[in-house]
């Protein structure tokens, strides 16, 4: 048996035991393991067993992701959560729809200061949905509305797969945030405009809130200024050269501490709470890092990368073609594993056939963090829906996924738009 084939057997294996729940770290190291012992021999394997979790965290890079994840928590902690959400509503709620779009956007500033998606739907979720409920929105738009806005929180930057991405594939990581801020902006108004056309179409689906007046809005307004602080300082600071990403997500998590200590929202016990969900969230991304790196190392070794390069090449498909493939695998991959585990097992050999096609980097990236983005609001393991259903036990699954369906559909025009359109992605990276 030859050595491609025996990594695209273990690629298997990996997907196999991942579906059976083992967890993705373990699936991935145990893979990448043993078909290294198979291949180059118990010696090998235990010298890889010795080096390459060392190899896979040191990096000094690596440090942006604590510190992003930092920023998000005590952000979440001070209640800037409900303040965007306050803020969102006071802008655009008297509309017809206008709470759903409200929770929406709230998400698209949430997810700029903390980088994850289940962490804001779990958080907008919270805030949002008995809003909506009070005023008789049915639960099919307002869970959807959550679920899908949360997406948001992957492609804003900061956006952790995005760091993630980065590292792997070795690309800047301040273009990466660049060029998914438009693609992000896009994505915010597309999910509005479902909006909009879901209750034009069914005008059930929304009830009326009670006018307000325009001193208590501007109130609101006000309320919500240090998110759009934070995001200028940090992703400002990045773009013009006066941060590194990793100095920026330092002065992002002193702010957001800073923030905290002003709204009198820490103790000693909260600060405890706070620190070590951070320290979780770090470990459990880290712990991933390091199975995909011993199964890297497998990969690697059996010339599987180079042997998609080879055959691709022979078959004489055109580039473009390929790249569509790609995609639908990605989307098919999506609707069974969360999208950082879905990164972490394909980039290793779908990247260099990229770069051997001659794709831009950064322009797959933002392709790649789109489709996992559809893939958190795809039955039947979409993260975001058993997210919001955690946030309200009474949200039944069909009510969820019945509701989700307008915004697959957006999230599928989008991703049509940024293949055939690159500049809407490559637009912002090219300025610097």
């Amino acid at each position: 048996m030859s050595d491609p084939i025996i990594g695209l057997l273990g690629f298997l294996l990996s997907l196999v035991l991942i579906a059976l729940g083992v967890p993705v770290a373990l699936s991935l190291g145990f893979v990448g393991i043993a078909g290294y012992a198979f291949t180059n021999g118990l010696y090998g394997a235990l010298f890889i067993i010795g080096s390459g979790p060392f190899e896979a965290i040191f990096p000094y890079s690596l440090s942006v992701i604590p510190l992003f994840l930092m920023m998000g928590v005590f952000s979440s902690r001070c209640g800037l959560s409900t303040d965007l959400f306050q803020a969102a509503n006071a802008l655009v709620g008297r509309f017809r729809g206008g709470l759903a779009i409200a929770t929406i956007c709230a998400c698209a500033g949430f997810g700029a200061i903390c980088g994850s998606s289940l962490a804001t739907v779990a958080t907008i979720g919270r805030v949002a949905l008995p809003e909506m409920r009070k005023v008789g929105y049915d639960d099919r738009l307002s869970s959807a509305s959550i679920a899908a806005g949360g997406t948001l929180g992957v492609m804003i930057p900061p956006s952790i797969l995005l760091i993630i991405y980065g590292l792997l594939t070795e690309q800047s990581i301040g273009k990466l945030f660049s060029a998914a801020i438009l693609p992000g902006l896009l994505a915010t108004a597309l999910y509005a405009l479902t909006v909009v056309l879901s209750v034009k179409l069914n005008p059930g689906l929304v009830g009326s809130l009670p006018p307000a007046s325009a001193t208590s809005r501007w109130k609101a307004v006000r309320k919500a200024w240090p998110v759009a602080a934070m995001f200028a300082i940090v992703i400002g600071g990045i773009q013009a050269g006066v941060f590194s990403p990793t100095e920026a997500a330092a002065v992002g998590a002193a702010g957001a501490v800073l923030l905290a200590v002003a709204r009198r929202s820490l103790n000693r016990s909260s600060l405890a709470s706070a620190m070590q969900e951070t320290v979780e969230l770090t470990g459990m991304i880290f712990f991933i890092i390091i199975g995909a790196a011993l199964f890297n190392f497998f990969i690697e070794t059996t010339g599987l990368p180079q042997y998609l390069i080879a055959t691709v090449e022979a078959s004489g498909l055109p580039a473009f073609g390929i790249l569509l493939m790609i995609i639908l695998f990605y989307l098919v991959l999506g609707c069974f594993m969360d999208s950082m585990s879905m990164i972490m097992l394909t980039i290793p050999f779908v990247f260099p056939l990229i770069s051997a096609l001659g794709f831009d980097p950064i322009w797959f990236g933002i392709l790649v963090v789109t489709v996992a983005e559809l893939g958190l609001i795809t039955p039947p393991v979409g993260m975001n829906l058993f997210v919001m259903q955690g946030v309200s036990r009474d949200l039944s699954s069909a009510t969820v996924m019945r509701g989700i369906v307008p915004f697959i559909i957006a999230d599928t025009v989008r991703l049509a738009l940024l293949i055939f359109v690159p500049a809407i992605t490559l637009y912002l990276p090219s300025l610097g």
